[in-house]
């Protein structure tokens, strides 16, 4: 996560070895750490969201069941999560 942030930030870095990172001529790039960690606390809910939404399957279950009850349970669940999680 953080590479990406440091790749989306300076987009003359090449490559990330560690904590340092490099142009295509291999030589160092100073990089903004708190610019870094702001750009990361802006997809910081993606992975916060995947580690609670519950199993798709409750969700195809109940599409092959023909459950409503069990498809709401699922989509109700999945906006707690959103709401819980918002994007930044």
């Amino acid at each position: 996560m953080k590479h990406e942030a440091i790749y989306s930030l300076y987009p003359n870095v090449a490559n990330i070895r560690g904590d340092e990172a490099f142009d295509v001529d291999g030589n160092p790039v100073d990089y903004d750490v708190t610019a870094v960690e702001a750009e990361m606390a802006k997809t910081a809910y993606v992975a916060k969201r995947a580690a609670e939404y519950p199993p798709f399957t409750d969700y195809l279950d109940g599409i092959v069941k023909g459950n409503q009850t069990q498809i709401q349970t699922y989509i109700d669940a999945c906006q707690a999560v959103k709401a819980k999680y918002p994007k930044a």
